[in-house]
């Protein structure tokens, strides 16, 4: 029996591999230096793809079967530099793959998301994210993973083009709400997203911003899910959005059209237990490529 699954199965990591010609790519962007809060965001590129054998590439409740390639670039390298240092060979890196209908850049911290976005282009892109905080700090101490959102909005990205989903409360400061509202930036907080449906939200805001960009850019934060479902990120906290919430709206963001590039941030496999985070993390791949298998 040559088919046989008595040892084996096919798995995501099979789809993942030297395909020029497939139409996602993955770009490892392990960049950890000036994190706020001490941690080893670097090792989350090798974390994620060492999970991926353990996901097979069926979908039980779908009937899905994923088949798309992904042509694994290799990651950045970042060792030692700073987020300013870093910001040219990650936008390289990511223009690199703009051709492509998605690239998937795993980090590394939150200071990917700026130079990722500028991979796109920021005349042209909008941004969306899941992420429990703002990321707003002020840049006058330079670049660090909490200000990210702040530097693009200094680069000149028009803060109409940015919406923020899933902001925790007592993790963020009054004075980065208020420039939130000042810039025109969409928020909705954890309470928002729960009680209206993350979802609900994600289309919303992805039809607003379409109306606006030519492509978008999602940046998910992953301390946005509840810390007792996600332990391996320093800022996930306790009342954040639960994983089913965030693996379906990532469906829904892989599958919309004008969504070019996504980002997983603030993966710290230093802090894993049991598992949780890169079996999370694996998912959530798993859950973006079924969304973008939709797009036909």
């Amino acid at each position: 029996m040559t088919d046989s699954e008595a040892l084996s199965w096919r798995s995501v990591a099979d789809l993942i591999g030297e395909h020029p010609a497939a139409p996602v790519a993955m770009v490892g962007a392990p960049l950890n230096e000036r994190s706020l809060t001490p941690g080893r965001c670097d090792l989350g590129p090798r974390a994620f793809r060492a999970v991926l054998p353990r996901f097979s590439t069926y979908d039980v409740e779908t009937g899905l079967e994923l088949d798309r390639l992904v042509h694994d670039a290799g990651d950045v390298a970042l060792k030692a530099l700073s987020p300013a240092e870093a910001f040219h060979p990650i936008r390289y890196a990511v223009a690199a793959q703009a051709h492509r209908p998605l690239t998937v850049i795993v980090g590394g911290n939150n200071a990917i998301t700026r130079p990722g976005l500028h991979g796109l282009g920021l005349e042209r892109a909008g941004l969306l994210t899941l992420d429990a905080h703002f990321d707003l700090r002020d840049t006058d101490q330079g670049l660090t993973n909490g200000n990210p959102v702040q530097a693009l909005l200094d680069d000149g990205l028009d803060g109409a083009r940015i919406s923020q989903l899933g902001l925790a409360p007592f993790a963020n400061t009054r004075r980065a709400h208020e420039k939130a509202m000042a810039a025109g930036i969409t928020v909705r907080t954890a309470r928002d997203c729960r009680t209206q449906g993350l979802t609900a939200l994600v289309a919303q805001e992805l039809e607003r911003l379409s109306a606006l960009v030519d492509v978008i850019y999602v940046d998910v934060d992953i301390d946005v899910i509840d810390r007792s479902q996600w332990p391996a990120s320093p800022g996930a906290r306790p009342g954040g959005l639960s994983a089913q919430d965030v693996f379906d709206a990532t469906r829904m963001i892989g599958a919309h059209p004008k969504v070019r590039a996504v980002d997983l941030t603030e993966y710290d496999p230093s802090l894993d237990v049991g598992d949780l985070g890169s079996l999370t993390a694996g998912r959530w791949f798993c859950e973006l490529m079924g969304g973008f298998q939709a797009r036909g």
